[in-house]
């Protein structure tokens, strides 16, 4: 039968050997810290590979043993007896170790090999030791334990009380159970370092994901502010899967005069990458929307910010809106003028639910060196609203695979008559999420300008065809009324 014993505290005897320098290599020090072994109970593992050693080799006890610069550490140790009366605990904290110039362990350190006595009275290695004497050790056989880097840990041994021989079977097999001590406890190393990684990880994601919402949150406004003639709502819908920063924004906020500025934009990629881009474009509109009228010229000053700052190879699409109230024969209205920079159109919905693109197409931004841009005019009624919105919108896919497109879209928005702005982004945002079934494949963003009030007919002027060119950089006049 097989015990698990718990040694006692071996007094030192009067007779200190002279320890071996490879015991204090700071080296194999780390190492055998690394294991993180030291001042540990029993390990299941590594008793049963002692219960094997003392069964392979008929010794009475075996021993695993870690030692550092001043103490052997038994991180296993079990006796064969008739029978078992259970594991006893150790009667004080030092009962598992005694110091590291009592045990012949310190020996295997020195020369690396193994160390095989049949008279451990009799042999001057270890005669003089005091767990010899103390312990009435008689035949012991040990094999050093390594690192995986190969330094020496401290050994298995296995111990008689009388002298004895250890056979050629014996000490092979005693050798190839030393080397699967070395292999589970590099195991064990493994398996804690990889449960600490990943413990790591976990909070590192944890992190990660507050800071990308935070990131996020800061490029986009948190509050959309809008006069008294103009209702506006906006909203970002994540892609379905892990938080992370993108690219997706939106602003509307005022310029000079009566005229306010809305800008929306998708920026190329996620990460830190798309967020300086994003933070670049967010504020180089809001510089240029109050020194230029013309949401084309706003976009070109807003690409030659990009390709000349150079602070990411990331390119963006955007629409700008110039707007200001208008008064059309007595009906409070707004004139609005519109710039694609490689963007989908604005979609303009009338009063009576008639739904149409707004916007010339033009280059993507951040790419060339120069753009050909052009802005649009249109006049907006009451109960008349402008979508911008992202492409993730358009591109949004049902779960049969089914793409909902711009015709899709202005099917949403033509269902919304008689709604405010942010009952109108409340239902198309329900309609979306609905249609994906709450996994879209990317980002979207949709921001809604709405004149307030209801009128089915349209203003006079509707979409003026004509195209917007934009003002020379620097340009200080502002857009009339009638402009094209």
């Amino acid at each position: 039968m097989v015990e698990v014993i718990r040694p006692l505290v071996v007094a030192s005897g009067a007779d200190v050997p002279v320890l071996p320098a490879q015991v204090f290599d700071p080296a194999r020090l780390t190492a055998v810290a690394a294991t993180g072994l030291m001042d540990t109970g029993p390990v299941e593992s590594l008793d049963d590979l002692a219960v094997l050693a003392a069964s392979l080799t008929g010794a009475r006890r075996a021993f695993i043993t870690l030692v550092d610069a001043r103490r052997s550490f038994w991180v296993s140790a079990v006796e064969v007896s008739d029978r078992v009366e259970g594991a006893s605990e150790p009667a004080e904290a030092g009962a598992w170790e005694n110091p590291v110039g009592d045990s012949p362990c310190h020996l295997l350190i020195g020369t690396g090999r193994e160390l095989i006595v049949e008279d451990a009275a009799g042999d001057p290695r270890i005669a003089h030791l005091a767990a010899v004497r103390e312990l009435g050790i008689g035949a012991w056989a040990g094999y050093p334990i390594h690192s995986v880097s190969g330094q020496v840990l401290g050994g298995l041994s296995v111990v008689d009380d009388r002298a004895r021989p250890w056979t050629a079977e014996q000490t092979r097999g005693l050798a190839t159970l030393a080397r699967a001590v070395s292999n589970s406890i590099a195991l064990r190393q493994a398996l804690d370092q990889a449960h600490l990684r990943i413990s790591e990880l976990e909070s590192a994601t944890e992190v990660s994901a507050a800071l990308a919402r935070t990131l996020q949150d800061s490029l986009l406004p948190p509050v959309i502010a809008c006069p008294p003639w103009l209702e506006a709502a906006a909203v970002y819908l994540p892609a379905a899967g892990d938080v992370k920063v993108v690219g997706d924004f939106f602003d509307l906020f005022p310029t000079r005069d009566q005229w306010w500025c809305a800008v929306l934009g998708d920026v190329c990629g996620h990460g830190l990458e798309a967020a300086k881009v994003t933070a670049l474009a967010r504020y180089t509109v809001r510089a240029e929307a109050t020194q230029h009228p013309y949401p084309a010229t706003v976009l070109t000053r807003l690409n030659h910010a990009l390709v000349h700052q150079q602070i990411s190879d990331r390119f963006l699409t955007a629409v700008c809106v110039a707007i200001r109230p208008s008064d059309n024969h007595g009906t409070q209205g707004a004139r609005g003028l519109v710039s694609l920079g490689g963007h989908p159109p604005a979609l303009l919905r009338r009063a009576d639910g008639t739904v149409t693109p707004i916007g010339r197409p033009g280059l993507l931004l951040g790419v060339f060196d120069h753009v050909e841009l052009s802005t649009q005019a249109c006049d907006l009624g009451p109960g008349d609203a402008l979508l911008l919105y992202t492409d993730g919108a358009t591109e949004a896919r049902n779960p049969a695979g089914d793409m909902l497109k711009e015709k899709g879209l202005i099917g949403l928005l033509a269902d919304t008559t008689s709604l405010d702005a942010q009952q109108m982004l409340d239902q198309l945002t329900t309609t979306l999420i609905d249609y994906t079934d709450g996994r879209a494949d990317d980002d979207m963003a949709m921001l809604i300008l709405r004149i307030p009030g209801h009128q089915s007919a349209r203003p006079a002027g509707g979409v003026d065809d004509g195209a917007v060119q934009p003002q020379a950089a620097g340009s200080a006049g502002q857009p009339g009324a009638n402009a094209t």
